[in-house]
């Protein structure tokens, strides 16, 4: 039996026992329950007498809740000369909730520790044999391929297919190194044609949905990663690379220490929340000064003037291509593209301000420097 079968809810008034429950309007048969208390404990309905039978407890208890003193309402009302119910006091070993604190969102530990492992790869690789920085090129693109068209098959049903991606993808980085501008133009259209041709092996319906993801797929991730690897090309290339993956670095670092800390002005809030202007302004200005110091200092006839304004693309870039990817989540309805790096998500949760940039940065150094 639930509380409702006790009838509606006691109103304003004192409540007295009668052989058919309480009646409101009568003064108390017995001193009235304290206030704090009656407020700390359920109140026990009111039973009408039931003859005791020897032994029996059930029965004992019955008597004694007829006997006992009847429940008092306390709201103001049902004091007859106006006073108010004194509030229960707190606990003194009441626990208090601690003041809260801005948080990263994510482990921190995992992820300083995989990017100083990626980072470590990528320096040993880049300046060692640039062959060896080519195919981390080429593996990086893959596996982002196979988590973006894994996240649109689960969360659209959008089936772009994986396999001539992969190969197309792989064969652009190269072709890129290799034959430069053209061969990757060359490159990026074979990949195209291929998944519209893959595609036609599959029922028509959703023909169209599923090239075009596709082929944005192939220009998104391994076309805009063929600038890197055009520009390992020139004489300086490691130079070139080091400098686009430490701007990229840095930006991201001054619009994360700058916005976690000051920041109070959202960005794009219906993108990305968690961005604010402040984050970005930290970023320019980080991006500027590490810029102008690695124009002056690792890129021959570098100026920093060139840095600054390097660092200030680089900025812009970087943070339209983190919107962007952002964009792509939300409408998927997901956090992360993949979990294959701790505290950082997914490769493409890496490569999303870096694939942007690269052209960018690729451009700019020929135009003030040369293609080496």
């Amino acid at each position: 039996m639930n509380d409702s079968s006790w009838g509606a809810p006691p109103q304003a008034g004192y409540w007295a026992p009668t052989d058919r429950g309480p009646v409101q309007g009568h003064a108390p048969a017995g001193p009235p329950y304290d206030a704090p208390e009656a407020q700390q404990t359920r109140p026990m309905p009111i039973v009408p007498d039931v003859p005791a039978h020897g032994g029996n407890q059930d029965d004992d208890r019955g008597a004694a809740r007829q006997a006992g003193p009847p429940f008092r309402d306390e709201t103001p009302s049902a004091h007859p000369h106006g006073e108010a119910p004194q509030k229960p006091e707190p606990m003194p070993d009441a626990p208090q909730p601690a003041p809260q604190k801005k948080s990263a969102g994510r482990d921190l530990g995992a992820a300083i520790g995989v990017g100083v492992g990626l980072g470590v790869v990528i320096v040993a690789s880049l300046f060692i044999v640039k062959a060896a920085f080519v195919g981390v090129i080429a593996v990086a693109v893959v596996v982002g391929l196979w988590e973006l068209t894994s996240r649109l098959q689960e969360r659209k049903g959008i089936k772009a297919p994986l396999v001539p991606l992969a190969v197309g993808g792989a064969a652009m980085v190269v072709t890129g190194y290799v034959r430069g501008p053209e061969g990757a133009w060359v490159a990026m259209a074979l990949t195209a044609l291929a998944v519209l041709v893959w595609r036609m092996t599959e029922p028509p319906e959703n023909y169209l949905k599923d090239v075009t993801a596709g082929v944005f797929a192939a220009f998104y991730v391994p076309f805009l990663a063929t600038f890197v690897a055009l520009m390992l090309t020139a004489d300086d290339g490691p130079q070139r690379v080091l400098v686009f993956l430490v701007l990229t670095v840095v930006s991201d670092t001054g619009a994360y220490a700058v916005g976690w800390r000051f920041g109070t002005h959202k960005l794009a809030p219906r993108i990305s929340p968690g961005k604010t202007r402040e984050g970005l302004l930290g970023a320019i200005a980080f991006a500027m000064v590490a810029g102008a110091l690695l124009m002056q200092f690792v890129i021959d006839d570098g100026a920093w003037w060139q840095g600054l304004l390097l660092g200030l693309a680089v900025a812009a870039s970087a943070t339209l291509g983190d919107l962007g990817e952002s964009m792509i989540k939300r409408d998927l309805g997901i956090k992360d593209m993949g979990t294959l790096l701790p505290g950082h998500g997914g490769i493409m949760d890496r490569l999303d301000s870096l694939l942007p940039t690269a052209p960018v940065v690729w451009l700019l150094l020929v135009l003030f420097v040369g293609s080496g």
